[in-house]
């Protein structure tokens, strides 16, 4: 194959990628450190492993996950799409988030960890995207996922990042229940969305492609909104680097008042 078409692939399956990541980055008022953001972009990678992984394991106890779409019913899309596409994407990319980010002494104010969750996402979407792309190895495919299937990990991340930034403001006033709450959501709101994008394509409906189109603008619109008012919104937490290094409950002296461990 011609060199010339493989880079100039290669480089449109990177560009959204940056082109996001600049986007996200500048909105931050306070910028993250540059060690961390790579840190948990390359943790990305790690939950493209971890999909990997789980999906093999799947497979071995899960028979019509061999077959290929067309092969599959209804139902069977339908848990493909949302369980073993849209959930395990998502709570491995939540994985790495909540581990690295949500507990980090950085994090300290309310819009860093959707920079965090957006990083993570599309660390998972670099290494993705190259994989399809330079398999297809078709023009139009490097186009539909710059314009489509990137944005929208982006997306998702920013509702992950969303709930965990209200997750920390819950910690803060010691809330656990609703702290809680809000992490549950922060993988289920992006898993259902992500859910709906997939099956709309897997299905095999032409109707449902019009209903794709009409998502993925909404998803868009949404989202930008979302990151924006939380970009806008952005304060500091009331105790600034006080959260414990475990449970990332705040605390005011050398101890956990939650868990106990020593700071």
């Amino acid at each position: 194959m011609d060199i010339t078409k493989i880079g100039f692939l290669l480089f449109l399956a990177i560009l959204p990628v940056l082109l996001i990541l600049l986007f996200v980055y500048n909105k931050d008022k306070t910028k993250e450190p540059f060690h961390l953001l790579l840190i948990l972009f390359i943790s990305g990678f790690g939950s493209c492993v971890l999909v990997l992984l789980i999906s093999s394991f799947l497979k071995k106890y899960i028979p019509f996950l061999a077959y290929g779409l067309s092969e599959m019913n209804f139902l069977q899309v339908l848990f493909y799409a949302f369980i073993c596409v849209a959930l395990i994407e998502e709570l491995c990319k939540w994985i790495m988030v909540r581990f690295i980010g949500y507990n980090h002494k950085e994090f300290d104010e309310v819009y860093d960890i959707i920079v965090y969750a957006i990083f993570v996402s599309l660390g998972f979407a670099f290494v993705e995207n190259i994989m399809y792309v330079m398999t297809s190895v078709k023009l139009l495919t490097a186009v539909f996922r710059a314009v489509s299937a990137v944005p929208s990990h982006a997306c998702d991340a920013i509702f992950m990042g969303y709930y965990l930034s209200l997750a920390k403001q819950y910690a803060e006033r010691n809330d656990k229940a609703s702290e809680t709450k809000n992490k549950i959501l922060s993988i289920l709101i992006p898993t259902v969305l992500h859910g709906i994008y997939d099956f709309c394509i897997m299905a095999g409906y032409n109707i449902l492609l019009i209903v794709f189109l009409a998502f993925v603008v909404f998803l868009y619109i949404i989202s930008i909104s979302k990151l924006k008012f939380m970009a806008e919104a952005n304060r500091k937490f009331r105790y600034k680097n006080k959260f414990c290094k475990k449970c990332g409950s705040p605390i005011r002296g050398d101890f956990c008042g939650n868990c106990g461990i020593k700071q």
